[in-house]
């Protein structure tokens, strides 16, 4: 099993991402994204950081976010940041010849087609995704629409960063290392139970963690929650 360093704090996950980035673009995958799945973490937070860690990916690169207001905000706060900042839906041609690469700000199912848009229109150049909301299901729903946005979609992309926290547990992945699923120790602490070479499936879930519930319990708070994120993993 490979060895890891979880993050402490979010700002070291945030720099773990930078790297996590930098090597899947490396080894050729030209859209990826990263997620960490904290219910109050703001994606401009994480993009802020990430941009400030990250000033060699490009002279002419465009930040898009999920509107024009997100993009005001940053164009008024980030003065060190030397990018171009939209709303993804501000530009009628959003991808220009000049432009090096692309990063698109915690956008939302509401604007799946516009970050499609510019995907396709980027070619081989960089396309990052940071904290993606694309697969709420609350929107976009788990039957045929879902799908359809998996297959034409986000089967595209390289998830180059992963975190997420469990009750009891935590997913992760951190490019080029596998996926990885721990549980909580008594220390507070965490324990390695599988490496996955794809995001894991209710199923891996269950092989992983069922080992260390007893069978009466297993239909109790942790596999509820565990059951809750799924939704939200596999959508």
């Amino acid at each position: 099993m490979v060895t890891t360093k979880l993050p402490d704090s979010i700002e070291e996950a945030v720099s773990q991402s930078v790297g996590a980035v930098k090597a899947a673009l490396a080894a050729g995958h030209t859209r990826v994204q990263t997620e960490m799945v904290y219910q109050e973490l703001k994606p401009p937070v994480v993009a802020y950081q990430f941009l400030q860690e990250y000033p060699d990916i490009g002279e002419n690169v465009k930040v898009f976010f999920s509107d024009a207001g997100a993009a005001a905000l940053a164009k008024r706060d980030w003065v060190d940041i030397p990018h171009t900042l939209k709303g993804v839906k501000e530009l009628l041609e959003p991808v220009q010849p000049e432009d090096d690469g692309f990063v698109l700000v915690g956008p939302t199912p509401s604007e799946v087609e516009a970050c499609e848009q510019v995907a396709n229109e980027a070619g081989d150049r960089p396309y990052i995704l940071l904290n993606p909301k694309l697969q709420d299901i609350s929107v976009i729903g788990i039957g045929y629409a879902g799908r359809q946005l998996r297959e034409r979609f986000l089967n595209t992309l390289e998830t180059a960063y992963y975190l997420c926290p469990l009750e009891g547990g935590l997913v992760y992945r951190c490019y080029p290392g596998p996926w990885q699923v721990f549980s909580e120790s008594e220390d507070g602490g965490y324990q390695l139970l599988s490496e996955l070479n794809s995001r894991p499936t209710s199923e891996d879930l269950d092989a992983a963690f069922a080992p260390l519930i007893p069978p009466e319990e297993r239909s109790g708070g942790l596999f509820r929650s565990l059951g809750q994120f799924l939704k939200s993993l596999s959508s």
